[in-house]
């Protein structure tokens, strides 16, 4: 009863926060109905069993990803009023991409079993080992390859992100450390001989 209880209460609260990303008019409350939608996923994850999932999202999506979603709102001045002006040529497109969803949800819940005696796990956990020790070894033994490609392709995507935006501003002081290491000690320090009661 307990467990129903809290499901039902994330899995509400997880829906009202995903209806209202879309729909509250300031953005920055949106990225906050966002992270309140990933903890409340999480949650879920947890009464799943899988609480390496859950904290891995807590972790990755609200520490870091949707941060910084909200520093960049935050930080851009960006007009959505003028954004939200041609958005509604798209609302045709948006009902056909969400009913062609919809009607496969639907679809794959009417051919789904509910019955408990079909439905057989083929390759079942021990319970000697963590869900985390699971994961991992599917990971690294099964799945070792589209992982490694998985890693490599964000690692591409991140140094193609970082070669477009950097540019060389005329007027802007760069450090320039292997003019730094190649100075002498001459070309770094002066040594007058001071005069008593001259000055330099």
């Amino acid at each position: 009863m307990l467990s129903a209880f809290a499901f039902y209460l994330f899995a509400g609260i997880t829906l009202f926060s995903a209806v209202m990303v879309i729909t509250a008019r300031n953005p920055v409350h949106s990225v906050l109905f966002l992270i309140l939608a990933f903890f409340n996923s999480a949650g879920l994850f947890v009464l799943l069993g899988a609480e390496f999932v859950a904290m891995i999202l807590v972790i990755v999506y609200v520490g870091a990803v949707a941060v910084l979603f909200l520093f960049v709102v935050m930080m851009l001045d960006i007009s959505f009023s003028d954004l939200r002006k041609g958005a509604m040529q798209f609302i045709p497109v948006g009902i056909l991409a969400g009913g062609i969803l919809l009607a496969e949800l639907i679809v794959i819940f009417g051919l789904w079993s509910f019955d408990e005696g079909s439905t057989q796990v083929a390759n079942p956990i021990p319970d000697d080992i963590t869900n985390t020790e699971a994961l991992g070894r599917i990971l690294y033994t099964d799945y070792i390859l589209a992982f490694q490609v998985s890693g490599l392709i964000l690692l591409v995507a991140m140094i193609g992100a970082i070669v477009l935006t950097h540019r060389r501003r005329p007027g802007v002081q760069r450090q320039k450390v292997a003019e730094q290491q190649a100075r002498t000690v001459e070309e770094s320090m002066e040594i007058h001989k001071v005069t008593p009661g001259t000055g330099v």
